[in-house]
Formats: structure tokens, sequence, C-alpha cells
């Protein structure tokens, strides 16, 4: 099945993505997800699997909130015949499993008696996911050798019920686990049921909210306390319910997930968008609650008549010298635009400002820096050169942003070097901060902000304006000297300094600080 087929014909790929952990989504989905024209997608879908779709693709939200549908089902089906019909190649994105519990095998139905094409890619399934992620196996070879799915959106009181409540307790007994989805509301009749039913009251009994997701939460104790537990600990929907020999499990290596460093810790990034995303990963991948404000917007320059002009006569120049990744991106941008690749810098040397910046050059270009300060600031790069080099004479073509600092061409001016320096990227203010970002500084749902450079840490406090006090009494993370110095001036403590002015040194310097 090509990309053109899909686009010919028109076809909907029902697809699971997953429990929360935009991870977890299989390659097939993935791959799907890439390529459509369209993705229709539910409120339990993580909203970072959208920014995998193409930049052209249309996004539809028909999922479920606060009790309220954007659309019907009969609607989300007839959406997805009309935008197939179209010749449109569509995915539904949809959290979970299509077919478990949720209205997959309704749509894929539907789209059939339309003369629809379907395909289905499964996903994994909260009921096996948010148990593992808490340290909890749906089965053991010790306690448990088989696991039952129920449904606790049911109300198990009704006449009618369409759960046997009694084999159910007697597979407990036995040595099942039975993971219950949409239960919270319903927990107390589903304990009542079971216990009714015959199931010991002491019951070992779990409770995950938001599993696989940084700001997951769980809970365990007997089931005939669970509730209490959860009210205690505020814990609510969504989450699974589980009851079982395995939620009393205690082994050493199984609560791999909270057990990370960061794990609980809300951190705030401000960076460009794109730089935002890639420091996210980093903590996300040590636990941290991540909340993204982009406060900078990178843009070309009005003209690029110069730069150009300086492109093409490469070859003039001794050095190549770039400050950040920024700047890597723009002249590779630019060298395509011309036409030229890696092979036009032969003969020029090259330096480059820090570990992000020579990582770029190697992605972008294919090359390696001739020279790399150990330092990652622009006053270490001239020093070093000039302490190791002799600069006299030679000609030096800076490439970097408009608001850059002028002590990186002085110095090398100033011992002989005959610098061009030309503007290859610009940076604005972004237009103002993520309502979500607002909403947590107000409720006090931030334990640290992170800034990476001098221009963040003024962006910031410029976009929160009258509202600044919302820093007072968060933690705050710099990259190092350079943006520390900013952060004073502006009034700002700064709780800890990276010993590395690079996002590797930040990170680690972060998790020391938590780790105290």
């Amino acid at each position: 099945m090509t990309e053109t087929g899909l686009k010919m014909t028109g076809f909907v790929s029902l697809i699971g993505a997953g429990p929360g952990d935009p991870g977890l989504i299989t390659a097939k989905g993935l791959d799907r997800l890439r390529r459509a024209d369209v993705v229709v997608f539910d409120a339990l879908a993580n909203p970072r699997l959208l920014r995998e779709a193409r930049s052209d693709a249309r996004l539809i939200d028909v999922g479920k909130r606060g009790g309220a549908h954007k659309l019907t089902q009969d609607q989300t089906n007839q959406l997805l015949v009309d935008l197939a019909l179209e010749g449109l190649a569509v995915v539904r994105l949809k959290g979970g499993d299509p077919y478990l519990f949720g209205r997959g095998a309704e749509e894929a139905a539907f789209l059939a008696r339309h003369g629809v094409g379907c395909e289905v890619v499964p996903g994994i399934t909260s009921g096996i996911a948010a148990p593992a992620y808490a340290g909890i196996p749906v089965t053991h070879r010790k306690v448990a050798s088989t696991v039952t799915f129920v449904t606790g959106h049911e109300d198990p009181g009704k006449a009618d019920t369409a759960v046997d409540y009694t084999s159910l307790a007697g597979l407990i007994s036995a040595g099942g686990t039975s993971c219950f989805y949409m239960g919270i509301g319903q927990l107390p009749r589903i304990v009542a049921s079971l216990t009714q039913n015959g199931l010991d009251a002491s019951t070992p009994a779990a409770v995950v909210q938001w599993g696989t997701r940084t700001k997951q939460r769980s809970v365990r104790g007997p089931l005939n306390g669970i509730e209490q537990l959860i009210k205690e600990r505020g814990i609510g929907s969504p989450a699974i319910i589980l009851v079982g020999q395995v939620a009393g499990l205690d082994e050493p290596g199984l609560d791999f997930f909270t057990a990370r460093p960061l794990f609980g810790q809300r951190v705030l990034v401000t960076r460009t968008r794109q730089q935002a995303s890639q420091l996210s990963l980093r903590l996300e991948e040590l636990g941290a609650e991540v909340y993204e404000a982009p406060t900078i917007e990178v843009v070309p320059p009005t003209d690029w008549g110069e730069v150009d002009q300086a492109i093409r006569g490469i070859g003039g120049y001794g050095w190549l010298i770039l400050t950040s990744g920024n700047g890597v991106e723009a002249l590779a941008d630019r060298m395509g635009a011309l036409g030229l690749d890696a092979r036009h810098l032969a003969g020029v040397k090259v330096a480059s400002v820090g570990e992000a910046t020579s990582e770029a050059l190697a992605r972008r270009l294919g090359i390696r820096p001739d020279f790399v300060p150990e330092r990652t600031m622009g006053e270490a790069l001239a020093q070093e050169m000039i302490a190791r080099e002799d600069v006299t004479g030679q000609k030096m073509l800076l490439l970097r942003a408009d608001i850059a600092r002028p002590a990186l061409p002085k110095l090398l001016g100033d011992a002989g070097a005959e610098v061009t320096e030309l503007v290859v990227y610009q940076t604005k203010i972004a237009a103002g901060l993520p309502g979500d970002v607002m909403e947590a500084l107000k409720d006090g749902g931030i334990d640290w902000v992170t800034f990476t450079s001098s221009s963040t840490a003024g962006n910031l406090v410029e976009l929160l304006g009258g509202e600044r006090s919302l820093l007072d009494g968060v933690k705050t993370a710099s990259i190092g000297p350079v943006t520390s110095g900013t952060m004073r001036e502006l009034g700002l403590d700064i709780t800890v300094e990276a010993g590395k002015s690079n996002v590797s040194g930040l990170v680690e310097a972060l998790v020391g600080a938590v780790g105290v």
C-alpha cells in the first residue's frame, strides 16, 4: 500500500496511540501518522504525537472532555467517510487500542458499509502499560496466571450488568488479575460487587492515574481501603484499577518509571521552539513533567544578499566561525538554496562554539570542526584561538544572530584578525506564553525554570509583565555564567548553574540539585 495509493483512493487508518507515553505508539502507527493528509484525534491521545504529522496536515479534534463531545460518534463516523471520499489519507488516532473498550469496531464497520478502505493498527493498552509503569506486572509466574480486562464505566449494581462479578471474584481468588478501565466513578460499587461475591476484602488493589505519563500517580492498598486512599491522595480519572495479588508485589527493579532521578519534578523549559523540544525530551526521559514556553522565535534576515555573496566566496576566508546550532541550520539551508553542498567548504577551517553547534555541523553538513573551545562561550573561542593560533591577518567569516554579543569579533579583531560578521538569523520575542504554562504558574505547578541564554531569561520576564511575581519561589537552572549574569540583572535568583555551558551540563546540574 503506497502513499500515492492512499491519496488516490482515500483510506482510513484506525491507530491506537497507546496509553499516554508518546514513545509507545507502534512503528506502523507512527509511519501512517507521518504520511497522513488529515488526523482525527481523541482526547486521550497524547498531543505530543500531533507534532509527528506533516506540517500541512489537517488536525481535527473530536475528543470528549468534561463530559462533552466535540462531535458525536455518528458525526465522527460520517466525518471519516467524507474525508476518505475526498481521496485523502486519513488517520483516526485513538487513545490506547482501537478495539479495547473503544468504538473502533463501529467506525471500521461504518467505513466498510460506505465503501471506504480501512486498516486497524493496534495500540498498547493502558491496562497493561499503566500497571507496568507503576511497577506492577499484570501476570507473574508465582502469583498470577490470568488477567481480565473489565469496563468499569458500567454500573455494576444494575440488574442487567454484562459483567459476571461472581466469576470475576472467583478468578481473582484463584490468582488472577482484573484491570478495570474508566472505573473511578464506580469504584465503591466495584468493590462492593466483588466482596459480596466472595472476594476477600483484604485482596491487594491499586489505582494508577495518568499511566505512562510524567504526571503519573498511583496508590496501593487492600481492596476495602482503596477508595479512602485515592481520596486522601487526590487521585481521579483517567485511571486504571487493578485487583489481584500482583498489586501487592514489591520486588526490586519493578518500579523503574518513578525511580528516575527527575520523576515528579515539574520543569518549565524556555528556548526556541525546536530547541525546547530537544531539552524537553532529555528531561522527560529522566522523569520530569515538562512545560514548554518557547520565548524566542528564530526568523531569517530580511536580506540574504551579503550572506549569499560571502558563502559563494568562502574560499577567500581562512576560517568559518559558527556559534550556535541555529547558525549551522541557516548556513546549511542557504547553501542548499544556492545549489551548494559541503564540498564547497573544502580548504576552509571551521570553528564552532559548543557541543550543540558541533552536532549540528555533523548532522547538516557532515563535517567536524577544526577548533572547539573547552568552554562554551564566544569569548573562550577567541581567547583559546588567539593562544593556539597565529590569527594576525587571518580572514574570518563569523555567522551569527542579530543579538550576539560583540566580545568574540572584538577580541579576534584586536589580535589582528580580519573578521567579517554577518547575521544569518534574527531572534524575536515570542508572541506570548502558552495557556497551560500560565495556568501552571498561577497554580504553583512549576518547580523549576531552565534558562539557556540571556535572551530566554529577559524574554520570559518581559512576557510575564505585571505577573512576574509568579516566578517567586520557583527554582531556576542557568546554563552558564553569561546567562546567570543576566538573570541577576533581572533580579532572578539562581538555584543551580551548569558546570558545562551546554544542554547536557544543564540537565546534569538539575539532576544533581534535585538529588541533594
